[in-house]
């Protein structure tokens, strides 16, 4: 398929640049999957949705504040720099910027002193191999110095106070580049409220890179290389989608994330769940045949994006264009901080 099958006009005006005050306020559009129908509602009525003996299935990462600004220790030259993943205890793969200041051997310098990090190794595109040096937890230390990493088309960094809009309120696992944004729709009563209809909620962890903002530059979408990104399930989530599948409920996934570790796992293992762990870089687009989900809560993407693709393999390339072209006539926000979408 060519990408550009895959391309909708987006007026600028419609990218949420902002959270909503309230994180359940946003809007949802309701598409059918078998009959192509859409409906108009809020968030709050995904109760209607979701019945007794369904699982909706959400993705525990949690991001890390994971942009840092310090300076080379022997010349003080400013240096930015962008956590990927950790590769061992303090060894962590990263985008250094400008990169070719950053060479073997290279001390940087962050807050008064509070982190040090020595270039160990040199990766493509600015990547290097950085190791840390710290008094402390590692990780509190980030939180201390760093910046939540928003996508491009966010144009403004939110406060310290607002860090945790860009978190979901069941993250916990902590390593991500980005947040799984479909969760942030939820809130802790509103996930109470499903619990108690019946509707069981279990957790999977996908550490979210920064590969997920990365457009696709083939023309043939089929020639396009996937990033790689870290996955756990353990066996009591296992256990519990094996037995709604078994009972004929339906696994609703919150998010792309889910769905690629879900579809990963039930890919590798003859369609059963198993706990598991790895790196996927799976690239699901139409056609494609689910092996895992039966429904999808998700964001709107941007245009020509391996989102865009996912959403299409569940639902129809015409339906999702179709639906997209009715949000934007409709004014529904657009990406991490916009509206919703349900596919069932």
């Amino acid at each position: 398929m060519n990408i550009d099958e895959f391309d909708f006009e987006l007026p600028q005006e419609l990218i949420a640049q902002t959270p909503l005050k309230e994180r359940s306020a946003s809007r949802l559009m309701v598409l059918n999957k078998h009959s192509g129908t859409i409906a108009h509602r809020h968030f709050t009525d995904i109760t209607s949705y979701l019945t007794k003996g369904d699982c909706l299935v959400l993705n525990d990462t949690r991001v890390l504040p994971a942009r840092l600004y310090g300076v080379k220790e022997d010349t003080g030259a400013k240096i930015e720099m962008l956590l990927l993943h950790q590769e061992a205890d303090d060894v962590w793969e990263v985008l250094v910027k400008p990169a070719k200041k950053v060479k073997l051997g290279t001390v940087l310098v962050f807050g008064e002193g509070q982190l040090h990090a020595e270039c160990v190794g040199l990766k493509e595109h600015g990547g290097r191999m950085m190791k840390f040096s710290y008094t402390g937890i590692l990780f509190e230390v980030f939180e201390a110095l760093g910046e939540m990493p928003l996508p491009p088309y966010i144009k403004e960094q939110l406060p310290p106070s607002d860090r945790e809009r860009y978190q979901t309120v069941f993250a916990k696992e902590e390593g991500s580049a980005a947040a799984p944004t479909a969760g942030l729709h939820f809130t802790n009563e509103l996930l109470a409220k499903l619990e108690n209809q019946g509707v069981e909620i279990v957790f999977i962890t996908l550490h979210v890179g920064l590969g997920t903002f990365r457009p696709v530059n083939v023309e043939q979408i089929d020639q396009h290389e996937m990033h790689s990104e870290f996955y756990r399930m353990n066996q009591k989530t296992a256990d519990t989608l094996n037995r709604i599948k078994a009972n004929g409920g339906r696994i609703i996934s919150v998010g792309t994330t889910s769905t690629r570790t879900l579809e990963t796992i039930a890919r590798d293992h003859d369609g059963v769940f198993r706990a598991a762990s790895g790196w996927t870089d799976i690239f699901i687009y139409p056609p494609y045949t689910f092996r895992a989900i039966d429904g999808l809560i998700t964001n709107f993407h941007l245009p020509k994006s391996s989102l865009i693709m996912l959403v299409s393999a569940l639902a129809g390339k015409d339906e999702i264009m179709t639906a997209y072209k009715e949000a934007v006539d409709e004014q529904y926000r657009f990406f991490s901080f916009g509206d919703a979408m349900l596919i069932c």
